[in-house]
C-alpha cells in the first residue's frame, strides 16, 4: 500500500469518528437539555418555587399543546434552592416570589458578561386555609402574629416546609415581623401535604399559595372545597374593621393583606431567542396571562376586568390596636 493510499485512509477513519462522536451528543448537553434550542423546539429544565405549582403546571401544559417539540422540565423546589440551581447553571429560569437583587445581577453580569432578565408575571396571595368544620375562620393581623410566634397557642399553624420556602419567608418578615415562628409552626413537605394536615386536624391553620386552593376549574381543587375553606383575614390599613378572603378584585384593591409577586427570571443571552424567552414571552402574552386569571390570580401585564366581591365586617376581639 502506498504512502499517500494510507494517509487518505487515516483522513477517512478520522473524519468517520468525528461524525459518530458528534452524532453521539446530538446537540445535547450531558442531561439532555439542547443547547441550540428555540421557543418552538428544543428541551430546558426550569427550578420553580413549589408554591406556583398547580399555576406553572398548566402554563407548561399549554406551551407545549402549541409547540409539541418543546420540552419544558419543571423542577419544583424552595426559593433558595430556585437561586441556587440559577447560580450553580443547573436551569437558566427560574419562576420565585421574589426578583434578583442588584448585588446578585452584579454577580451575574460579571460571571456571564450579560444581566439576566427579571419579569413580573402575576400577583399571588398566600391563602390561609383552616378545616371545613372549623367554626375559627376569622383572623385579624394581630392575632396571626401572636400565633405564628406562640405568643398564642392552641393551634397548629402548617407551612410547605421549614427553611427557605417563599411561604416560610413570607410568614417570618410580613407576619412575624422578624421575630422567631414558635414550635407550633409544623413543616410538612410541599403545599398539597399542607392542606391534607389542614383537611386532617381540626385546629391547624395552613398557609398555602392560592393556586392551590383558588381555582374552580380544577376538578382536585374543587374536591378540597369540601375538606377546607378560605380564612376571612383582616383588611390592611382599613379602618371599617372589614375581612377578606384572596380574590382578584382584594388583591388588586390591595384588601388582602398577604399578596406577592410571581417573577420569571431568564438567563439567556439577549442577542439570542432559546426556548426561555419563548415560554417566557407567552406566560407574559394574552394566552399565558389569561392562565394566571383562570388560577384566580392577577395577570401583571393584562388587564381583564375583575369580578365584583363582597368584603365582609366582622366584629372581632383581637383586632389591631
Amino acid at each position: 500500500m502506498s504512502k499517500k493510499s494510507l494517509t487518505n485512509i487515516l483522513i477517512l477513519n478520522f473524519i468517520t469518528l468525528f461524525f459518530i462522536l458528534s452524532g453521539c451528543n446530538n446537540g445535547n448537553d450531558d442531561r439532555g437539555e439542547d443547547i441550540y434550542d428555540s421557543p418552538k423546539k428544543g428541551t430546558i429544565y426550569i427550578s420553580v418555587d413549589e408554591s406556583f405549582k398547580p399555576v406553572i403546571d398548566e402554563q407548561i401544559k399549554v406551551y407545549r399543546a402549541d409547540f409539541p417539540e418543546a420540552n419544558i422540565i419543571a423542577s419544583y423546589k424552595s426559593e433558595a434552592d430556585c437561586f441556587r440551581d440559577l447560580q450553580n447553571d443547573s436551569t437558566r429560569m427560574i419562576i420565585v416570589a421574589r426578583k434578583l437583587k442588584k448585588e446578585e445581577f452584579e454577580i451575574f453580569k460579571h460571571n456571564l458578561d450579560f444581566y439576566p432578565k427579571n419579569f413580573r408575571l402575576a400577583w399571588d396571595a398566600i391563602s390561609v386555609i383552616v378545616n371545613a368544620a372549623s367554626s375559627d375562620t376569622v383572623f385579624s393581623l394581630k392575632r396571626l402574629r401572636e400565633l405564628v410566634t406562640a405568643q398564642s397557642t392552641g393551634k397548629t399553624l402548617v407551612v410547605d416546609g421549614l427553611n427557605a420556602t417563599s411561604t416560610v419567608l413570607y410568614l417570618q418578615d410580613s407576619i412575624a415581623m422578624g421575630r422567631p415562628l414558635g414550635p407550633n409552626v409544623k413543616g410538612v413537605q410541599g403545599s398539597k401535604a399542607v392542606i391534607e394536615y389542614v383537611a386532617n386536624n381540626i385546629n391547624a391553620i395552613g398557609f398555602v399559595g392560592s393556586s392551590w386552593v383558588g381555582n374552580e376549574y380544577d376538578p382536585e381543587q374543587v374536591a378540597y372545597f369540601g375538606k377546607v375553606k378560605a380564612a376571612l383575614i383582616e383588611v390592611k390599613n382599613d379602618s371599617l374593621q372589614r375581612y377578606a378572603k384572596p380574590s382578584q378584585a382584594t388583591i388588586s384593591n390591595d384588601q388582602y393583606a398577604f399578596v406577592r409577586p410571581i417573577w420569571g427570571i431568564v438567563k439567556e443571552h439577549t442577542n439570542t431567542t432559546q426556548l426561555g424567552m419563548g415560554f417566557m414571552g407567552f406566560m407574559r402574552g394574552e394566552r399565558g396571562q389569561l392562565i394566571f386569571r383562570r388560577a384566580n390570580l392577577v395577570p401583571a401585564e393584562m388587564y381583564f376586568g375583575l369580578r365584583h366581591v363582597i368584603v365582609g365586617e366582622r366584629e372581632d376581639s383581637s383586632k389591631v390596636k
